[in-house]
């Protein structure tokens, strides 16, 4: 199966939105960020892609991948 696009949660003005890597136009808009994860995280799932958030300064926040990792981190949790 293809991979799909890159996710990314991204603030907007007066909310948060979501949008594939590449696109110009937001695939789904929100009032919150809890909500904008939801759609993102189903969304990187469906396509086996990343998931990017973004803060409201533009930076990275954190990461994290559905697909097929060529390097998954190791598992500490016992």
């Amino acid at each position: 199966m293809a991979k799909g696009k890159n996710q990314y949660v991204v603030p907007t003005q007066g909310g948060w939105g979501v949008k594939g890597e590449g696109n110009s136009k937001l695939t789904a808009k929100t009032d919150n960020k809890a909500d904008a994860l939801k759609i993102g995280k189903e969304i990187a799932k469906n396509q086996q892609s990343e998931l990017t958030i973004l803060g409201k300064d533009g930076k990275i926040q954190n990461k994290n991948s559905y697909g097929s990792d060529p390097f998954p981190p190791k598992d500490n949790k016992h």
